[in-house]
């Protein structure tokens, strides 16, 4: 029933969209594969190569996360937004680590469904405000735990902008960080920028999410890049 609901939404006439959620897109959405378990979504996905897969967490067979896991390094330029009735922290981190481009989860109103596929299509990460607070907490209680294995490496930062992000991922301040360091806080705002740059966020939060990722989470963890 709600994969049905959603193909019926997405394959709305673009006008019609618009109007009745108030959300501007560029272009209609083409479906062009559906699957009702884990084990099909893997197969339909090799086979069709979608840009964008919407998961669901909970399916027959193998959840979306052994699904995703599965499909794992084969389709570098597919999008993922996971879509969830309800997400544990463990879920959240391991879906993170997997390299989900958003997740909404199925109560959320339909336009910001709409608004996390334009976000994330855009290169964007996107998280449903509700789970904003959940994630820094966790990225907080993993600063102080083990760290989290590591991304495939990209961009590396400095010395300093990994001390700078341990204390963000900690969820330090701005003007806490710049203290720390005995440096005005506007030397702070400058390596934040440089480092969103790097890795392609853009705000603190998803800095901490793409940190978290790739195993800056423990303050005594290696020195990585992240992607």
């Amino acid at each position: 029933m709600f994969r049905t609901s959603l193909r019926h939404l997405l394959t709305a006439p673009t006008a019609v969209i618009e109007q009745v959620y108030g959300v501007r897109l560029d272009a209609g959405f083409e479906v062009v594969g559906e699957a009702g378990s884990g084990e099909e979504t893997v197969s339909v996905v090799n086979q069709v190569k979608p840009d964008l897969l919407l998961l669901d967490l909970s399916m027959p067979r193998m959840t979306g996360l052994e699904a995703l896991s599965e499909l794992q390094g084969s389709h570098d330029g597919m999008r993922t937004i996971l879509l969830a009735g309800t997400i544990e922290s463990s879920h959240l981190l391991t879906a993170i680590q997997l390299s989900i481009s958003g997740l909404v989860m199925k109560d959320s109103p339909t336009e910001l469904l709409f608004e996390a596929i334009t976000s994330v299509m855009s290169g964007k990460f996107w998280l449903g405000q509700g789970l904003v607070s959940n994630l820094m907490d966790l990225v907080r209680r993993l600063s102080q735990g083990p760290s989290v294995p590591t991304a495939k490496p990209a961009l590396a930062l400095t010395a300093r902008e990994r001390e700078v992000v341990q204390l963000v991922i900690a969820g330090h301040t701005n003007r806490e960080i710049a203290t720390q360091f005995s440096v005005s806080e506007e030397t702070i705002k400058h390596h934040l920028t440089r480092m969103f740059q790097k890795v392609g966020a853009s705000n603190r939060l998803e800095l901490a999410m793409k940190a978290t990722r790739s195993g800056y989470a423990s303050p005594a963890g290696p020195t990585v890049a992240l992607r």
